[in-house]
C-alpha cells in the first residue's frame, strides 16, 4: 500500500529539481498573475444570476450571502492584481501568491460547490442540470487558470466537481448519469493535460537553465568564463560603497605551451582542470574564479573577502606550486599573476584590467620561466 501511494504521488507531484525551483515559482505565479483577473470579474459577474437563480427556500446566507461574498473577493482580487501589474516577481513573492491562490481557491470553490449542493437538493428535478452546468463551468475555468499550481488544479477540481458528478451519477435520471459520466471523463483528461503539461514545463525550464549555464561557464574546466567575469565585475563596482574595496588578479600559467607540445593537448586540457581546482579550493566561497581563455585565469576578490587582508598573489601561488599528477605524467608549471585594487588602481572595469594585465606582463618580464609577482601599487587611476 504505501509503495501504491508512494508511486501515486511521484505522478500526481513529481519532485522539482532545486536548480530550477525559483524559475517555476515564478512561472507558475506569472500565468496566475495574467489569467486570473478575468476570473475574478467572472466571478463577480455571475453574482445577479446566482442570487436569481437561487432556491426560495435555501437559507439566505448560503442563496444570497454566498454570492455576494464571492463577488467582493472576485472585485477586491481583479483591483489587487491590477494595483500590482507589471511588479518585478521575486522568488519569495511569487511562492505567496501561490499559496495565497491555492487557499483561496480552495475556499471559494468550496462555497461554490455547496451554494450548488444545496440549491440542487432544494430544486426541482427538472432544473438539475443548469447547476450542475453552472458549477462545471466555473470549476473547469478556474482550473484552466491554475493549471500551472497543480495542487490547487487538483483541489479546486475535487471541491467543485466531485459533489455535482456524485448528484448526477447517482441520481437515477439517465440523462443526469449521462452527462455526469461525461463531466468526470472531461475532468480526467483535464487531470492527464496538467501532468503533462508539468513535465513539459520543468523539461523546457531545465534546458533554458543548461542554455544559460552554458552561455556563462567555461566548458572544459568548469569555471565562469570571460563574459560572467565581466558581469560579475561591473556588478561589484555598481555596488561599491566610498569606504569599500575590492581586489582582481589576472593569473597567467608559466611554462604550459611546452608541456602541451611534448605531452599532447589531452594532458594540457587536464592540467588546466587541476589549476581550476586548485584555485577554486584556494579561493573557496570568498572569490569568483573565471577562466579567460587558454592559460589565462582571472579571481575576483568581492569587498568582504578575507582574501583581501592577505596577500592575494601568494596565496594563489601557493596553492599552485605543488607538482600536478595529470595523465600518467608528473609536470610542473609556474604562473605570474597581476594585481589591481579598487579605487587604488581604477574606478572603471576597464582601468582595473589594463592595471592588472600590465601588472602581470611585468612580473613575466622579471624572470621569465619563473613564478613571479609583481603587485602595481605605483599605478593610480
Amino acid at each position: 500500500m504505501t509503495g501504491v501511494y508512494h508511486s501515486l504521488r511521484q505522478r500526481l507531484f513529481p519532485p522539482i529539481p532545486d536548480a530550477i525551483r525559483d524559475d517555476v515559482a515564478i512561472l507558475r505565479a506569472n500565468r496566475v498573475e495574467t489569467l486570473t483577473p478575468m476570473l475574478f470579474l467572472m466571478l463577480a459577474a455571475t453574482t445577479p444570476t446566482a442570487i436569481y437563480a437561487g432556491v426560495a427556500t435555501v437559507h439566505p446566507l448560503i442563496r444570497i450571502g454566498f454570492p455576494l461574498i464571492l463577488a467582493a473577493v472576485g472585485i477586491m482580487g481583479f483591483l489587487f492584481l491590477m494595483h500590482n501589474r507589471g511588479r518585478r516577481m521575486s522568488p519569495r513573492r511569487a511562492r505567496r501568491m501561490i499559496l495565497e491562490a491555492i487557499w483561496l481557491s480552495g475556499i471559494t470553490g468550496a462555497m461554490c460547490s455547496l451554494w450548488t449542493v444545496t440549491n440542487w437538493l432544494a430544486a426541482p428535478p427538472a432544473t438539475h442540470s443548469y447547476y450542475a452546468m453552472i458549477m462545471a463551468m466555473g470549476s473547469l475555468a478556474t482550473a484552466y487558470c491554475l493549471s500551472s499550481i497543480r495542487f490547487a488544479t487538483f483541489l479546486n477540481l475535487g471541491v467543485g466537481l466531485a459533489p455535482v458528478a456524485a448528484l448526477m451519477l447517482t441520481s437515477g435520471n439517465p440523462p443526469e448519469i449521462a452527462a455526469g459520466t461525461s463531466l468526470v471523463i472531461a475532468t480526467l483528461f483535464l487531470l492527464r493535460m496538467v501532468i503533462q503539461q508539468h513535465g513539459q514545463v520543468i523539461a523546457l525550464l531545465e534546458l533554458q537553465r543548461q542554455m544559460r549555464d552554458l552561455a556563462h561557464t567555461d566548458p572544459l574546466t568548469g569555471l565562469a568564463n570571460r563574459r560572467d567575469f565581466d558581469t560579475r565585475l561591473d556588478q561589484e563596482i555598481a555596488a561599491a560603497g566610498p569606504r569599500s574595496h575590492f581586489a582582481i588578479a589576472l593569473l597567467d600559467l608559466d611554462g604550459f605551451k611546452p608541456i602541451n607540445d611534448r605531452h599532447g593537448h589531452a594532458v594540457g586540457d587536464l592540467l588546466l582542470c587541476e589549476v581550476a581546482a586548485r584555485l577554486r579550493r584556494a579561493c573557496g566561497d570568498h572569490a569568483m574564479v573565471a577562466r579567460q581563455g587558454g592559460d589565462e585565469f582571472a579571481i575576483l576578490a568581492p569587498a568582504g573577502s578575507p582574501l583581501l587582508a592577505t596577500s592575494l598573489a601568494d596565496h594563489l601561488l601557493s596553492a599552485l606550486a605543488a607538482p600536478y599528477h595529470v595523465g600518467g605524467v608528473v609536470v610542473q608549471v609556474g604562473a605570474s599573476i597581476g594585481v589591481a585594487t579598487w579605487p587604488d588602481h581604477g574606478s572603471t572595469a576597464r582601468k582595473l584590467c589594463e592595471v592588472a594585465d600590465r601588472a602581470l606582463y611585468a612580473a613575466k618580464a622579471v624572470d621569465q620561466g619563473q613564478t613571479s609577482l609583481v603587485e602595481m601599487s605605483e599605478h593610480r587611476a
